[in-house]
């Protein structure tokens, strides 16, 4: 064997011992917590044969506490990229059982690099967590590294798409990279997030509380809003992670990928000509109005269990992707609060960046009021959706179906923020408020002077609903573009997008606005 062959052999040697990662035992654990290893959930990540791996031979140069001796395969990270659906994906991911995949200087100059690269190559990320956080007797180097991964967030935000799946625990700093990309996903019971863990939380509070309750994929999905997406494990996580990518575009220069559906776009459906209740206070489903007019009824739900008086997804419509925003009726009534802002602003935000144009379907009866949401902030969270909206330049389209009330109508897309086209049903309601609390103050001393105060109440509901609950009034003043028979909205809507895909819109130049946070 020559010395070239022996040099061959010997690069073949060292890459077979670093894929094994941490060693037999390591991935025999990992898949009995019913976690897969760092490379196979790449495998499942990217078209087959497309993965190219980066820093394969990167390790670890820390001496103390014994650390000279001790090998890290790839030192507890895979990096790289490939082919995700065809177009060019980066990634990395953790490796657990590589001394529990914790953070050290090296460890995070592969993440930065690989980072680094994707801005220059402008092609989305993909961050797959598993570790046991900071390597602790690496010490400030570890810290260092953590925060230029932060940084590289910042940098990278809004240019091009950041994607966190979190397959493992993920604890202290390490939990700030997550939240500062754009899409979370965690899997049920396998993964974790927490700035502090049950038993640090015991030892200061004396609070009790398992791992699942502290910081669970239900429990950020649910509760804090911090994670988008629950999944039933790794491999169902990475399919969703695929289908995401799907409708985003690599880069905020680029438009999202067009796909022919095979969904005629002048397609009707008169079963949405009976689909709005007789009753004002009835719920309908807002989820099957969505399924009706777009390609085949698919709509790719972020936040399916946070703030579910509002929807948030991507679908598309005469193959374009789309953002979607609604209110829906079947949780509060529809009502705006809180959490339904911050939902709502964030997704907007998204599309906004990556040129994903947006429809939003308004069926608000107002803001939810109480002493609750004002001490929380109502006002602050609430200003952030009209900000969005104002702020965001893609096309916007607006379909009002029934209650669109007050404040609450302007922050569902009016045309005042910035509409580009407004269709209304005609059973849409766009008015101040409801015709009872009208009346009651419009038409108070006249109720409280009559002989039968009740009846004379009633007149004045029904006068007010005959005057203002229906949309011809916004349409006689241009606030309303079209009303268009429910059963016609899909072509409707498909003309329109088809006819602003050439918008042009350009704001006063400036370093950023001070969005209310």
């Amino acid at each position: 064997m020559g010395i070239t062959q022996d040099k061959i052999q010997d690069l073949l040697e060292r890459e077979e011992k670093i894929r094994r990662m941490g060693g037999e035992k390591g991935v025999a654990k990992q898949h009995e917590s019913g976690k897969l290893t760092a490379r196979e959930r790449l495998d499942l990540l990217f078209d087959p044969g497309t993965f190219r791996e980066m820093d394969m031979h990167v390790t670890h140069r820390c001496v103390n506490f014994d650390m000279a001796s001790v090998e890290i395969a790839a030192d507890g990270v895979v990096t790289g990229y490939g082919k995700v659906g065809g177009r060019t994906v980066f990634a990395y991911s953790q490796d657990f059982t590589a001394r529990a995949g914790s953070l050290g200087e090296m460890h995070a100059k592969k993440i930065t690099k690989v980072m680094d690269t994707a801005l220059k190559a402008g092609c989305p990320l993909v961050g797959m967590n598993d570790s046991g956080g900071a390597r602790i007797q690496e010490g400030v180097d570890s810290l260092s590294g953590f925060g230029q991964i932060f940084f590289r967030n910042s940098v990278a935000s809004g240019v091009i798409p950041q994607i966190s799946a979190i397959m493992g625990t993920t604890a202290g700093g390490a939990v700030y990279s997550p939240a500062m990309t754009d899409w979370v996903f965690m899997v049920k019971k396998t993964s974790f997030m927490f700035i502090t863990g049950p038993q640090v939380i015991k030892s200061v509070t004396g609070e009790e509380i398992s791992f699942e309750e502290l910081g669970g994929a239900m429990t950020h999905n649910e509760k804090s809003g911090v994670a988008q997406f629950a999944c039933e494990d790794d491999a169902d996580c990475i399919a969703q992670v695929r289908e995401l990518l799907s409708f985003l575009p690599a880069n905020n220069m680029e438009d999202p990928p067009m796909m022919d559906t095979g969904d005629d776009p002048a397609r009707t459906d008169p079963a949405l000509d009976s689909i709005i209740p007789d009753s004002s206070r009835q719920a309908y489903s807002m989820k099957a109005v969505i399924a009706s007019i777009v390609d085949n009824g698919v709509f790719f739900e972020p936040h399916q269990y946070f703030a579910k008086n509002i929807l948030v997804g991507f679908a598309r419509m005469g193959g374009r992707p789309i953002g979607i925003i609604a209110n829906n009726p079947k949780f509060m009534a529809g009502c705006l609060d809180i959490n339904a802002s911050d939902k709502a602003t964030r997704f907007i935000r998204f599309c906004d960046a990556f040129n994903i144009p947006m429809l939003t379907i308004a069926d608000v009866p107002g803001y939810l009021p109480g002493s609750v949401q004002e001490w929380g902030g109502i006002i602050r969270h609430g200003a952030k959706l009209l900000w969005s909206y104002s702020e965001a330049t893609v096309p916007k389209l607006l379909l009002i179906t029934r209650k669109d009330y007050g404040g609450s109508y302007l922050a569902m897309c009016s045309r005042d923020l910035g509409a580009d086209m407004a269709f209304a049903w005609p059973t849409a309601e766009i008015a101040v408020m409801g015709a009872e609390g009208a009346a009651n103050i419009i038409h108070a001393r006249e109720i409280k002077a009559a002989e039968d105060p009740a009846a004379k109440r009633k007149e004045k509901i029904e006068e007010y609903e005959t005057l203002f609950n229906n949309p011809y009034v916004a349409a006689s003043r241009g606030y309303i573009d079209a009303v268009i028979r429910p059963s016609e909205t899909r072509p409707q809507l498909i003309a329109a997008l088809d006819a602003l895909c050439t918008k042009r819109e350009m704001r006063p130049a400036k370093k950023h606005g001070n969005i209310p946070l």
